[in-house]
This record gives C-alpha cells, structure tokens and sequence, in this order.
C-alpha cells in the first residue's frame, strides 16, 4: 500500500487525442436528502434523485465524478431555485468546465383541507427543478404534476344520467422570468392552483361522505376534455407576468378505454 502522502497519478486529467467533445458526463439516479422551501419559506426535507454533469472538452479523458458529490454536500440544506446558480457555479469551478447541468427530481407534499368537511391530509405532487449554466447565462426551469379529476363532456351530454370521469395528470413545465439578480419567484403551490384550475375537480387524499358528494357534483357541473385542461392552464400562464415560456401536458387515464389520452402545449409569454 502506498503512503498517504504520496502522489497518486489524475487518470482522468490526462490527454484524450480523439477530438471529440462530450456534452454531458457527470451522475445520474443519486439519491439524496435535501430541504427546499415551501410557500412560507420554511425547509421542507425530502428525498431527491438527482442528475448532475458538465461539459468535458475534446482534450480531457474524463471528469472528476467525486466532485458532483462534494458539491451537492456543501449545498444539501437548501436546493432551490435560488441556490442552484450557486451549485451549478460551483461545479463549473469544481471541474473546469464552461457549461454544468443539474435536475432534482422529489416529491412534495402540501396539506389540502377536504371541501367540507375540512378533514386534512397530505397530497403528493412531483416537482423537477432544472438548471443549466453556460458561458454566458443561467437557466431555470420548474416542473410540477398534478393529479386532478376530469369528467368527459361528450359522456355528459350523450347520457341519460352520469358520466364516465378518470384520474388525470397534469405537468407544467414553466420557466420563470429573468430579474437583474436571478428568477421571479414561482412557488410549486402556484402551479399546483393552476393544474387544479384546470380540471374538473381537484384530487383529495381524505374525503367524507359530505366531501365526495361535493367533488362528484364539483366534477360534473365542469366537464373538461383534455384539450380543455391544457387550454385551460395555458391561458393561467400566459396571464402571469413572472412566466417567460411554458409547457402543459395533460394526461387522462381513461376510465372507460384501454389507452391514455393526452394534450400538450407550449407557449412563451410575450411582453
């Protein structure tokens, strides 16, 4: 064995003489404990999968994969959007690169009251933050899905009484606007209000007998095709002054088919 202080030779910092750049190498499927902020700006902790990488110029054989983790480890206590340009700086410096990506991938809980009861109960939703920085500019992206109920219009009006209704999803991709220093501000709750806005009904995590009269006469006084719901989100996100560009994705696990239906959206918010 040698001795700890002896130099041990940087394999990856050697030459490379094939010319060819890679565009992203670093980690992927790393499973971590972080805290982001929720709407009154306390620490929610979760578990994250997160990827992150770099660019790797022609002339080097490899990055440094243990420097991903050194990173995230000093910024574990806050992952948000207002801490990423600092993290993906961070990895920038830490591997001599011009150009860093991360995504943090976790799911958040907020504590929806039932409609009448007002039974509470913690409802998941699945958030992605994505952050890029180049040479010259840091990137943002925040995605959220949202579990909702649809109800099909044409079942309504076709029937003699009911209407076949599914659980549907819907993702929003939203890329907030740029400020002289960093994003506007776009809470998850925000774009969890927009979903909902969207659809039918929201989804509940704990409903009463009183509560799932209200939901089912909430959904079928409002029936929406998928295309209704994207259309519907899209004119929300179009109407906020934070949102640069953004894209809605519904999808409706149908109740009464053997496939899926979906509808998609993308949009960028003119001045």
């Amino acid at each position: 064995m040698a001795p700890k202080n002896s130099s041990l030779p940087d394999i990856q910092a050697t030459p490379d003489t094939r010319g060819i750049d890679i565009d992203q190498v670093g980690v992927s499927d790393l499973r971590y404990p972080i805290q982001v902020l929720d709407q009154d700006g306390k620490p929610f902790p979760t578990v994250a999968k997160i990827a992150m990488s770099v660019h790797l110029p022609h002339h080097f054989k490899g990055t440094h994969m243990s420097r991903f983790l050194e990173v995230l480890s000093e910024h574990e206590g806050e992952v948000t959007m207002r801490t990423l340009p600092i993290i993906l700086h961070d990895l920038k410096d830490r591997l001599d690169a011009e150009e860093a990506h991360i995504e943090v991938a976790f799911t958040y809980f907020v504590t929806k009251k039932a409609p009448v009861s007002g039974a509470p109960a913690k409802v998941g939703c699945d958030c992605i933050f994505k952050g890029t920085s180049s040479a010259t500019q840091d990137d943002f992206v925040l995605c959220v899905t949202v579990p909702v109920t649809t109800l099909c219009p044409c079942s309504k009006e076709i029937s003699e009484y009911g209407a076949h209704n599914q659980r549907g999803y819907v993702t929003l991709e939203v890329r907030p606007k740029t400020k002289a220093v960093g994003w506007e501000l776009i809470l998850i709750e925000d774009l969890i209000e927009v979903a909902e806005r969207s659809g039918s009904a929201p989804v509940y995590a704990l409903l009463k007998r009183t509560d799932e009269r209200f939901v089912t006469m909430q959904a079928y006084d409002n029936p929406v095709f998928v295309e209704d719901v994207v259309r519907n989100a899209a004119a929300i996100l179009r109407a906020d002054s934070r949102v640069s560009s953004f894209k809605v994705t519904a999808v409706n696990h149908e109740s009464i088919h053997d496939h899926n239906a979906f509808a998609t959206i993308v949009g960028r918010v003119t001045e």
